[in-house]
């Protein structure tokens, strides 16, 4: 506990000392006096005699201290950290199966997951295709995540691997790639260890190349980080044209579902845009504590207050008076 004017817990102990001392003084001229007309007695001591003017000689440093400006350190849990929104912009999310499309749904839903996440979590936008761009650093302003997640646009193939390499490089500030045998890879004890960072990734779950993904999930385990996957589009799919061809889409949960688990996340699927919405409230960031202040002078005269109040009232219904 610490004190905003510790020179008032001196005055405290000072005026304590001197309302005790004068309390016992009293009790003893009290004595001599009844002891010199002849009642000796009754100077004996007891709970009722003396208990009234302890719970009002009590109030005093309790009030002083509380005009000290006690505080104290408590550690409030809440949730902080860093969020990267990766989202998977190749030609498959342009499918339809999710109304108005796979890409366009995702982006709805992960706007509004970021206009209720509290100031003290750092939003990131990731774009990934053949190759990942980060295209808005983590930051607290959200308004510029959300305009970061309007500007997304499909083409390309898909490369979760690469997602989650550029991700980890972004959450700990160090190009990553998988490890090879030629040692120029980024190794794993180097990147540390981030529990406070979290991976959102939409997509499709189609894969067309690219790094190994359940080696990069198995990084960002190693890391700390974790990943949470949001599976856009349906089982049954839909087609879309790429390059005048008519190509098929579904959803593949099976990739999305392991990158989750091997790094402790969970896997959301959503068949349509209100479902995908909600899913995005299930995404579970983590909690972290944080130690805050907290002024204790209220409690403090609030426990004063209740020691002169019960003092008065035991004083007036055993001696008729307080003092």
């Amino acid at each position: 506990m610490t004190f905003l004017y510790p020179a008032v817990i001196a005055i405290a102990v000072l005026a304590s000392a001197a309302a005790v001392a004068g309390y016992t003084a009293l009790q003893k001229r009290r004595a001599a006096a009844l002891s010199a007309a002849g009642f000796s007695s009754l100077t004996g001591g007891g709970v009722r005699r003396h208990l009234p003017y302890a719970l009002l000689l009590a109030a005093l440093p309790v009030m002083l201290i509380g005009l000290a400006r006690p505080q104290a350190e408590v550690a409030v849990p809440r949730v902080a950290g860093t969020v990267l929104l990766a989202f998977d912009v190749s030609n498959s999310m342009s499918a339809d199966d999710v109304a108005p499309t796979r890409l366009a749904a995702a982006q709805q839903a992960a706007t509004a997951f970021v206009e209720d996440q509290p100031d003290t979590v750092d939003v990131g936008v990731l774009v990934f295709g053949d190759q990942a761009l980060l295209t808005q650093a983590p930051t607290d302003d959200h308004a510029a995540a959300v305009a970061a997640i309007g500007r997304v646009s499909p083409s390309g193939g898909t490369s979760l691997g690469q997602a989650i390499l550029v991700a980890l490089g972004t959450i700990t500030g160090k190009p990553v790639s998988l490890p090879s045998t030629e040692g120029g890879a980024q190794a794993t004890s180097d990147l540390g260890y981030w529990p406070s960072a979290t991976i959102v990734v939409f997509s499709d779950g189609e894969e067309t190349g690219g790094p190994d993904v359940q080696a990069a999930a198995e990084l960002a385990a190693a890391a700390g980080v974790r990943i949470q996957t949001v599976g856009v589009g349906t089982a049954k799919g839909a087609t879309v044209e790429v390059d005048g061809f008519q190509l098929g889409t579904q959803l593949d949960e099976t990739l999305l579902t392991t990158v989750a688990q091997v790094t402790g996340g969970a896997y959301q699927q959503a068949g349509d845009a209100g479902a995908l919405t909600d899913s995005t409230k299930a995404i579970d960031l983590r909690l972290t504590t944080e130690k805050e202040p907290i002024e204790l002078t209220a409690p403090f005269a609030a426990a004063a207050l209740l020691l002169l109040t019960l003092g008065g009232l035991l004083g007036t219904r055993w001696h008729g008076r307080i003092v």
